[in-house]
């Protein structure tokens, strides 16, 4: 399999620390490495799928199975069906800079300084696509960049420099900086004026080549770098400890992963009963999570239980305590539906069914 190199390398920013893509490699997958579904995250930690009512669609995280400087992972988003988009039809893989991650990056703002955004992509078919880049705060700004896909089912690597804008320091809470890579964005979200910087609210270029909604059809990506500077350097490599760390700060994959089958009699963390029905226990996370998160929990009838005194009360879910209790480094956990125990006594929560996973999500 052959590398299409669309634009060349530079070598005058690869020194330190460069990229601010977390898992730009698609080496941590928590969730599970392949899922169908419609809109959230299902796979590779960090990106984002959406595809409104298009159509169906599979993502998994692949071995990439591409030359020597393409990652060993990547991310695919494939339709498992045929379904005809219209103008209102938004379907996109997305990326989130944290705003606390580019707060202090004056050349964001600065319109005589440029950064590069740059990725491996391959593609089911040849045609146009896009990347499009958008300040936190959606509407203020849009960066719309095209490019063409050379050949089906090949890997290339496409780069574009972009010169700073003000808007971008208009941030919505934590979201810094949006990245959006098409794949059926109807005509409401597409726009001929590329490679500027515009307002209007899309984010995909007209006449690319739909994904979504086509059967067989897939896009795939990996290698993602953002990063300060004139050209794009090398990819930045980083350990998979690093990245998982990184990855834990928004989705926590404490036990089990979703459909998987290694949940049974999995300890969660030693409880107390409160009373004669319910238990309380206490997760601690390994990172400050970006916010207090929510519960992401298998659920069934008695597919939980409360291990105490040589015996087992079942529940179906666990529900987590708010602020005070819970915090951005813990979870207060309790069986959501009632047991039957005697106040006081000590054991383990612990899954009881081999489906049961338990994570924690404050993705963007």
């Amino acid at each position: 399999m052959s590398l299409i190199k669309v634009k060349s390398r530079g070598t005058d920013n690869v020194s330190g620390r460069r990229n601010l893509i977390i898992n730009g490699a698609m080496q941590v997958a928590q969730r599970g490495t392949t899922s169908t579904g419609l809109n959230g995250y299902y796979t590779v930690d960090r990106f984002r799928v959406y595809n409104g009512s298009v159509g169906t669609l599979t993502t998994s995280q692949e071995s990439s199975n591409g030359p020597t400087d393409v990652p060993k992972y990547s991310f695919k988003v494939a339709a498992t069906n045929t379904a005809s988009n219209s103008a209102s039809s938004d379907a996109w893989i997305r990326y989130v800079i944290e705003t606390k991650d580019i707060e202090n990056l004056p050349n964001l703002t600065d319109s005589t300084k440029n950064f590069t955004v740059s990725f491996y992509v391959k593609c089911s078919n040849t045609g146009q696509s896009s990347i499009g880049i958008s300040s936190g705060s959606y509407n203020s700004a849009q960066y719309v960049h095209p490019y063409t896909i050379a050949a089906a089912d090949t890997w290339q690597r496409v780069s574009v420099t972009i010169p700073g804008n003000s808007l971008l320091s208009n941030v919505s809470g934590d979201y810094g900086i949006r990245m959006y890579w098409d794949t059926g964005a109807g005509t409401n979200y597409q726009t001929s004026s590329t490679n500027q910087w515009i307002t209007d609210g899309d984010y995909a270029a007209a006449g690319n080549l739909q994904i979504i909604g086509v059967n067989g059809r897939y896009l795939q990506i990996t290698g993602v770098q953002f990063e300060l500077g004139d050209s794009a350097s090398d990819f930045e490599h980083r350990s998979f400890g690093e990245e998982l760390a990184l990855c834990q700060r928004y989705y926590y994959a404490y036990m089990g992963t979703v459909g998987g089958s290694n949940g049974n009699e999995s300890h969660i963390c030693t409880a107390g009963a409160y009373n004669n029905i319910t238990a309380y226990g206490g997760v601690q996370f390994p990172q400050t999570m970006r916010t207090i998160p929510t519960i992401v929990q298998h659920t069934g009838t008695d597919h939980w239980q409360f291990y105490n005194a040589n015996q087992s009360d079942r529940f179906d879910s666990f529900a987590m305590f708010g602020a005070n209790q819970s915090t951005q480094n813990n979870a207060f956990i309790y069986n959501a539906d009632t047991i039957s125990t005697t106040a006081a006594n000590a054991g383990n929560f612990q899954g009881g069914n081999a489906s049961c996973y338990l994570h924690f999500n404050a993705e963007l």
